[in-house]
């Protein structure tokens, strides 16, 4: 049935000069990070302090992944029910090591389990250096605290996670992106913004002094408009990190939660890339606050991939998740969120693009906004359940099954 339906859909699509092979083809070549943190809460295995950095899990759903092993296996169930290339997006805070490491000293060693289940599984590996959660950064500063030597230590870090994102690119024969965020910030009003600027970026300047290929290590900086603990000031914000990365030709990450409700993060996307190398996508939907809920399949999610295909960004774009909801399933919250973006990218591969370019360039938005509109209602889920088909993976409807199983023969009996 599934294969007549896509028979149809593509039939349908090539008499708008669509060609669903060709989207498929591109489907299945573009890898979205999958997020480790959902599967524990951002938990971590140091158990060194409280999350702070305005970041919060909510719910009690039981099952959540307290060992490196239990979350490995936790991920390999997810991954069966997501197709496409995948990489795995890991946090500082997820070492695995036999005694305690201060995270200045952490070294590719002990990510060694992580790099062989990685390549083990055919996956990459994304990386994050953890500037929170940690007693240096109780006073909600770290790389532009006032404290010299608190700031030496979260520069080392920073140093150290770019060293271990290099091996683990060198390991696994593709560049590692290291993201770098940082919670700074002050919860009212500060009497001087510019200082901890100032001293932000001077170590920032210090973390990437050290030259590293980029076929091993690509790094990009993320901003936030506030977060729980720093809703008056935030140090790296959209203009610092955008200024930063133009001068010293890094990626800058784009988080959907981190902006204004009322901004389009779509249209940021051709306006930057103008002017850095490239652009790391964290995905998720911010609902009040940069809240990181489950990913759906929303018109904000949708246009962000339309301006990606539109404008020819796929090798320029890397596409990251970032969410974790503990009320619900956490397996099922990755499955969820991460086959919506890819969905949310075939819809883009499938749209008549040109035509609609035909009409803009001679102004004839009429025949635009026909064209935009009903490409909406086309068949969609027939094209996507053949790439499911195709990846050895459930179609829509049929994988819910399996994980409901795994809750109930392993998740519960966790508690």
């Amino acid at each position: 049935m599934s294969e007549t339906a896509y028979r149809i859909a593509q039939d349908l699509y090539a008499e708008h000069g669509v060609n669903t092979e060709t989207a498929l083809a591109a489907l299945a070549d573009v890898p979205i990070s999958m997020h480790c943190w959902q599967g524990d809460d951002v938990t971590g295995f140091e158990r060194s302090a409280a999350l702070g950095g305005g970041i919060a899990a909510t719910g009690n759903f039981p099952g959540k992944a307290r060992t490196a092993d239990e979350l490995r296996a936790d991920l390999e169930h997810a991954i069966a029910c997501i197709p496409g290339p995948l990489r795995l997006n890991l946090h500082a805070l997820y070492a695995e090591t036999p005694r305690p490491v201060e995270r200045d000293a952490l070294q590719p060693e002990h990510f060694s389990n992580w790099i062989a289940w990685a390549r083990t599984h055919g996956l990459a590996l994304d990386f994050n250096p953890s500037y929170f959660a940690h007693p240096l950064a109780a006073s909600g500063f770290t790389l532009a605290h006032s404290d010299r030597g608190i700031r030496a230590f979260w520069i080392r870090h920073g140093i150290a996670s770019r060293r271990i994102a290099a091996a683990m690119g060198q390991a696994l024969n593709t560049p590692c992106i290291t993201n770098h965020w940082m919670p700074d910030g002050y919860k009212d009003t500060p009497a001087d913004r510019l200082a901890p600027r100032q001293r932000m970026l001077e170590s920032l300047d210090a973390v990437f002094a050290e030259p590293i290929p980029a076929h091993l290590n690509i790094d990009a900086v993320e901003s936030k408009l506030f977060g729980i603990g720093c809703e008056s000031y935030t140090v790296g914000s959209h203009e610092f990190f955008m200024g930063y990365a133009t001068t010293r030709n890094k990626y800058i990450c784009l988080d959907v939660g981190h902006f204004h409700p009322t901004e389009t993060l779509a249209d940021k996307i051709s306006a930057v890339l103008l002017f850095v190398p490239g652009v790391l996508l964290h995905l998720s939907r911010g609902v009040r606050w940069d809240s990181d809920h489950v990913a759906t399949l929303t018109d904000d999610m949708r246009a962000i991939f339309q301006e990606i295909v539109r404008g020819g960004f796929l090798s320029r774009v890397a596409v990251s998740m970032d969410y974790f909801d503990a009320s619900i399933n956490r397996l099922a919250a990755w499955i969820v969120g991460i086959r919506n973006a890819r969905k949310a990218l075939l819809a883009a591969l499938l749209e008549p693009v040109a035509p609609m370019r035909q009409a803009e360039e001679v102004s004839d938005f009429t025949t635009r906004l026909v064209l935009q509109e009903e490409q909406k209602l086309f068949p969609l889920g027939a094209v996507w359940n053949e790439f499911c088909r195709r990846q050895n993976v459930p179609e829509d409807g049929r994988w819910l099954p399996q994980i409901k199983s795994y809750e109930t023969d392993v998740l519960v009996k966790r508690n």
